[in-house]
């Protein structure tokens, strides 16, 4: 054992009455809590109505958890099907046992925000560029969930921020006590990331959608790595863990559509009549413009729930 470690919570399941009480569950609820009260502030100091990012967060939310669930079992599907298989096909429904495929969260979850937006008559790009920040702070606190599950954790290290883990868990190593809190080094690379595209977003004024590809483009690029450390099992192709290349192909797919979309003009739709910035709430929040002052289609909504202002999983 090293002279110092993180150690691993006792348990991660709280017994009220009958019902139980989860911390994974807890940490994507609060996840989700936070992204949507980041995402008003900035909607609104955009220009948007009030509400509007409440509103989409009751389509984007179980679209998301379908998604994630759906990633997670299609690649884990030995988990829960076939004669060896250590759970019953009806524990993919248990959600709150763990297994949400972060991809697929994303991908039917933004599917879920889109068909909102169709009704509402936002733009969907400006949704994007707004929430941007908010789903990485979200990503930051629903790892979490991973801490308390004692899962998802990396290979043997004496670092002193080694993570203590029971042994006989899946990816342990015999005579192994601590490992890489990989739980934790995206933890800290999503809140980085949420720094870096509000600074970004505030100096350049991106719109139609190419802040999202830049968030896109930063969490692949931490996940490559983080993947790189983890020990839990997954399926390999050519000596990458299959999420790698998952992340290589979005890496690429964000960084091409940040490139062609540069030249990208024109009104994004955020669903208000209302003529000033600030939308229904006249524009309480601090607007945002770019560095050299001019006024543009970055003035108004890159800012992140400042002080002044008042302000996983696989």
């Amino acid at each position: 054992m090293p002279l110092a470690s993180i150690p691993s919570p006792s348990q991660g399941v709280w017994n009220l009455g009958p019902l139980p009480i989860r911390a994974y569950a807890l940490c994507i609820v609060l996840g989700v809590i936070v992204a949507v009260w980041i995402g008003e502030r900035r909607w609104r100091a955009r220009g948007g109505a009030p509400g509007a990012i409440t509103d989409l967060a009751v389509w984007a939310v179980p679209f998301g958890l379908v998604g994630g669930r759906l990633y997670h079992v299609i690649t884990d599907w030995q988990l829960y099907f076939g004669s060896e298989a250590p759970n019953q096909p009806i524990d993919t429904l248990f959600i709150w046992k763990g297994g949400l495929g972060i991809w697929g969260a994303i991908a039917l979850g933004g599917l879920g925000v889109w068909i909102a937006c169709r009704r509402r008559g936002i733009s969907f790009s400006a949704i994007a560029d707004t929430l941007a920040p908010a789903i990485a702070v979200a990503q930051a606190i629903g790892r979490w969930g991973n801490y308390f599950n004692q899962e998802l954790f990396g290979g043997p290290t004496t670092l002193p921020w080694g993570l203590e883990i029971e042994p006989g868990r899946p990816g342990t190593v015999p005579g192994a006590d601590t490992y890489h809190p990989t739980f934790l080094y995206e933890s800290l690379w999503n809140l980085a990331l949420a720094g870096i595209l509000v600074l970004v977003g505030r100096r350049f004024a991106l719109r139609h959608g190419r802040l999202f590809a830049l968030y896109v483009a930063g969490y692949t690029l931490g996940r490559f790595w983080i993947e790189g450390l983890r020990v839990d099992p997954a399926h390999h192709v050519l000596g990458l863990r299959l999420n790698q290349w998952t992340a290589v192909v979005i890496f690429l797919l964000a960084i091409a559509y940040f490139w062609f979309a540069r030249n990208k003009a024109g009104e994004e739709p955020l669903g208000t009549d209302a003529g000033e910035p600030g939308g229904a709430d006249g524009g309480s929040d601090a607007a945002d413009s770019p560095k050299d002052g001019s006024a543009g289609p970055g003035a108004t909504g890159e800012a992140i729930a400042s002080p002044e202002q008042g302000g996983n999983r696989r």
